[in-house]
Protein backbone atom coordinates (compact mmCIF):
# COMPACT_ATOMS: atom_id res chain seq x y z
CA UNK A 1 0.00 0.00 0.00
CA UNK A 2 1.60 3.24 -1.16
CA UNK A 3 0.36 6.01 1.12
CA UNK A 4 0.66 9.79 0.97
CA UNK A 5 -0.15 12.11 3.87
CA UNK A 6 -0.24 15.90 3.85
CA UNK A 7 1.34 17.96 6.61
CA UNK A 8 2.27 21.58 7.17
CA UNK A 9 5.71 22.81 6.17
CA UNK A 10 5.78 25.04 9.28
CA UNK A 11 3.46 26.08 12.10
CA UNK A 12 3.99 28.39 15.12
CA UNK A 13 5.77 26.79 18.10
CA UNK A 14 2.60 26.37 20.18
CA UNK A 15 1.17 24.02 17.54
CA UNK A 16 4.30 22.02 16.82
CA UNK A 17 3.85 18.41 17.86
CA UNK A 18 0.07 18.76 17.94
CA UNK A 19 -0.98 19.06 14.29
CA UNK A 20 -3.31 16.20 13.47
CA UNK A 21 -1.22 14.58 10.77
CA UNK A 22 0.62 13.18 13.83
CA UNK A 23 -2.27 10.75 14.31
CA UNK A 24 -1.94 9.35 10.81
CA UNK A 25 1.86 9.19 10.96
CA UNK A 26 1.62 7.31 14.27
CA UNK A 27 -0.92 4.83 12.87
CA UNK A 28 1.24 4.14 9.84
CA UNK A 29 4.32 3.72 12.02
CA UNK A 30 2.50 1.27 14.32
CA UNK A 31 1.28 -0.66 11.28
CA UNK A 32 4.74 -0.71 9.74
CA UNK A 33 3.42 0.72 6.49
CA UNK A 34 5.60 2.95 4.29
CA UNK A 35 4.33 6.42 3.51
CA UNK A 36 5.27 9.65 1.86
CA UNK A 37 4.62 13.06 3.41
CA UNK A 38 3.58 15.96 1.18
CA UNK A 39 4.36 19.25 2.89
CA UNK A 40 1.98 22.10 2.16
CA UNK A 41 1.88 25.84 2.85
CA UNK A 42 -0.95 28.42 2.94
CA UNK A 43 -0.82 28.85 -0.83
CA UNK A 44 -1.37 25.13 -1.40
CA UNK A 45 -4.07 25.09 1.31
CA UNK A 46 -6.04 27.68 -0.59
CA UNK A 47 -5.57 26.11 -4.02
CA UNK A 48 -8.47 24.59 -5.93
CA UNK A 49 -6.58 21.34 -6.47
CA UNK A 50 -6.00 20.83 -2.75
CA UNK A 51 -9.57 21.77 -1.86
CA UNK A 52 -10.71 19.01 -4.20
CA UNK A 53 -8.82 16.63 -1.95
CA UNK A 54 -9.46 18.32 1.43
CA UNK A 55 -12.51 20.60 1.16
CA UNK A 56 -11.56 22.64 4.24
CA UNK A 57 -7.90 23.12 3.34
CA UNK A 58 -6.73 21.36 6.49
CA UNK A 59 -4.27 18.55 7.19
CA UNK A 60 -4.09 15.67 7.05
CA UNK A 61 -5.39 14.56 3.71
CA UNK A 62 -4.56 11.01 2.72
CA UNK A 63 -4.48 8.74 -0.28
CA UNK A 64 -3.27 5.25 -1.05
CA UNK A 65 -3.76 2.71 -3.81
CA UNK A 66 -7.42 2.29 -2.86
CA UNK A 67 -8.80 5.51 -1.36
CA UNK A 68 -8.52 9.28 -1.18
CA UNK A 69 -9.85 10.76 2.05
CA UNK A 70 -9.54 13.33 4.84
CA UNK A 71 -10.29 13.65 8.59
CA UNK A 72 -7.74 12.08 10.90
CA UNK A 73 -10.15 9.74 12.67
CA UNK A 74 -11.46 8.29 9.43
CA UNK A 75 -7.93 7.85 8.12
CA UNK A 76 -6.73 6.11 11.28
CA UNK A 77 -9.69 3.72 11.13
CA UNK A 78 -8.89 2.98 7.49
CA UNK A 79 -5.31 2.13 8.41
CA UNK A 80 -6.51 0.04 11.37
CA UNK A 81 -8.60 -2.05 8.98
CA UNK A 82 -5.34 -3.00 7.29
CA UNK A 83 -3.24 -3.80 10.33
CA UNK A 84 -3.79 -6.06 13.29
CA UNK A 85 -1.30 -3.87 15.14
CA UNK A 86 -4.08 -1.31 15.48
CA UNK A 87 -7.25 -3.41 15.69
CA UNK A 88 -8.14 -7.08 16.14
CA UNK A 89 -9.54 -8.88 13.12
CA UNK A 90 -12.75 -10.16 14.69
CA UNK A 91 -15.86 -8.00 14.14
CA UNK A 92 -16.49 -7.48 17.86
CA UNK A 93 -12.91 -6.33 18.46
CA UNK A 94 -12.96 -3.97 15.49
CA UNK A 95 -16.26 -2.53 16.69
CA UNK A 96 -14.74 -1.76 20.10
CA UNK A 97 -11.79 0.01 18.47
CA UNK A 98 -14.13 2.08 16.31
CA UNK A 99 -16.13 2.96 19.41
CA UNK A 100 -13.06 4.24 21.25
CA UNK A 101 -11.81 6.25 18.28
CA UNK A 102 -15.18 7.99 18.06
CA UNK A 103 -15.33 8.42 21.83
CA UNK A 104 -12.00 10.23 21.76
CA UNK A 105 -13.18 12.53 18.99
CA UNK A 106 -16.77 13.09 20.11
CA UNK A 107 -16.98 12.56 23.88
CA UNK A 108 -13.61 13.89 25.05
CA UNK A 109 -11.93 16.12 22.46
CA UNK A 110 -14.68 18.79 22.18
CA UNK A 111 -14.38 19.46 25.92
CA UNK A 112 -10.59 19.49 25.74
CA UNK A 113 -10.74 21.94 22.86
CA UNK A 114 -13.18 24.19 24.71
CA UNK A 115 -10.72 24.62 27.56
CA UNK A 116 -7.64 24.92 25.34
CA UNK A 117 -9.30 27.62 23.25
CA UNK A 118 -10.12 29.60 26.38
CA UNK A 119 -6.61 29.30 27.80
CA UNK A 120 -4.62 29.75 24.60
CA UNK A 121 -6.63 31.77 22.11
CA UNK A 122 -8.70 33.90 24.52
CA UNK A 123 -6.35 34.18 27.48
CA UNK A 124 -6.97 37.31 29.53
CA UNK A 125 -10.31 38.17 27.94
CA UNK A 126 -12.88 39.16 30.54
CA UNK A 127 -15.64 36.87 29.33
CA UNK A 128 -13.50 33.77 29.97
CA UNK A 129 -13.63 34.34 33.74
CA UNK A 130 -17.25 33.22 33.76
CA UNK A 131 -17.00 30.61 31.04
CA UNK A 132 -13.86 28.75 32.11
CA UNK A 133 -15.22 27.14 35.33
CA UNK A 134 -18.12 25.69 33.33
CA UNK A 135 -15.82 24.36 30.61
CA UNK A 136 -13.44 22.91 33.20
CA UNK A 137 -16.27 21.16 35.04
CA UNK A 138 -17.58 19.58 31.84
CA UNK A 139 -14.10 18.37 30.93
CA UNK A 140 -13.47 17.01 34.43
CA UNK A 141 -16.67 14.99 34.16
CA UNK A 142 -15.55 13.35 30.93
CA UNK A 143 -12.05 12.69 32.24
CA UNK A 144 -13.44 11.19 35.43
CA UNK A 145 -15.49 8.77 33.35
CA UNK A 146 -12.44 7.84 31.31
CA UNK A 147 -10.31 7.36 34.42
CA UNK A 148 -12.98 5.15 35.97
CA UNK A 149 -13.02 2.98 32.86
CA UNK A 150 -9.26 2.63 32.77
CA UNK A 151 -9.06 1.80 36.49
CA UNK A 152 -6.08 -0.57 36.58
CA UNK A 153 -6.11 -1.33 32.87
CA UNK A 154 -2.98 -0.65 30.87
CA UNK A 155 -4.99 0.31 27.78
CA UNK A 156 -8.62 0.99 26.93
CA UNK A 157 -9.10 -2.62 25.89
CA UNK A 158 -6.86 -5.64 26.45
CA UNK A 159 -4.01 -4.24 24.33
CA UNK A 160 -2.92 -1.09 22.53
CA UNK A 161 -5.21 -0.20 19.60
CA UNK A 162 -6.12 2.73 17.40
CA UNK A 163 -8.49 3.77 20.18
CA UNK A 164 -5.55 4.37 22.51
CA UNK A 165 -3.68 6.18 19.74
CA UNK A 166 -6.54 8.59 19.22
CA UNK A 167 -7.28 9.08 22.94
CA UNK A 168 -3.63 9.82 23.65
CA UNK A 169 -3.46 12.53 21.01
CA UNK A 170 -6.49 14.14 22.64
CA UNK A 171 -5.06 13.98 26.17
CA UNK A 172 -1.75 15.43 24.96
CA UNK A 173 -3.49 18.72 24.33
CA UNK A 174 -3.79 19.13 28.11
CA UNK A 175 -0.10 18.69 28.90
CA UNK A 176 0.51 22.42 29.29
CA UNK A 177 -2.45 22.88 31.62
CA UNK A 178 -3.01 21.75 35.19
CA UNK A 179 -5.82 19.38 34.26
CA UNK A 180 -3.94 16.09 34.04
CA UNK A 181 -2.39 16.64 37.46
CA UNK A 182 -5.88 16.00 38.83
CA UNK A 183 -6.04 12.72 36.90
CA UNK A 184 -2.68 11.00 37.48
CA UNK A 185 -3.87 7.68 36.07
CA UNK A 186 -4.75 9.37 32.77
CA UNK A 187 -1.41 11.15 32.67
CA UNK A 188 0.37 7.85 33.30
CA UNK A 189 -1.69 6.26 30.52
CA UNK A 190 -0.77 9.10 28.16
CA UNK A 191 2.92 8.73 28.96
CA UNK A 192 2.73 4.96 28.55
CA UNK A 193 1.29 5.34 25.05
CA UNK A 194 3.72 8.11 24.13
CA UNK A 195 6.65 5.89 25.13
CA UNK A 196 5.93 3.58 22.20
CA UNK A 197 8.71 3.75 19.58
CA UNK A 198 6.20 4.34 16.79
CA UNK A 199 4.99 7.51 18.51
CA UNK A 200 8.54 8.79 18.80
CA UNK A 201 9.15 8.24 15.10
CA UNK A 202 5.89 9.93 14.16
CA UNK A 203 6.55 12.94 16.38
CA UNK A 204 10.08 13.40 15.06
CA UNK A 205 8.74 13.10 11.52
CA UNK A 206 6.37 15.98 12.16
CA UNK A 207 8.87 18.18 13.98
CA UNK A 208 11.78 17.83 11.55
CA UNK A 209 10.29 20.00 8.77
CA UNK A 210 9.41 22.70 11.30
CA UNK A 211 13.08 22.92 12.30
CA UNK A 212 14.14 22.98 8.67
CA UNK A 213 11.64 25.60 7.48
CA UNK A 214 11.74 28.33 10.12
CA UNK A 215 10.58 31.54 8.45
CA UNK A 216 13.48 33.85 7.72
Amino acid sequence: MNSQVTAFRWVPPFAQGYVRDLRVRWALEEAGLPYEVRLIDPEVQASESYREWQPFGQVPAYRDDEVEMFESGAIVLHIADKSEALAPRDPAGRARVTTWVLAALNSVEPHVQNLVHLDVFHAGEAWTLERRPQAAAMLDGRLAGLAAWLDDREYLEDRFTAGDLMMTTVLRELVNSDVLRRFPSLDAYRQRCESRPAFGRALEGQLRPFRENIPG
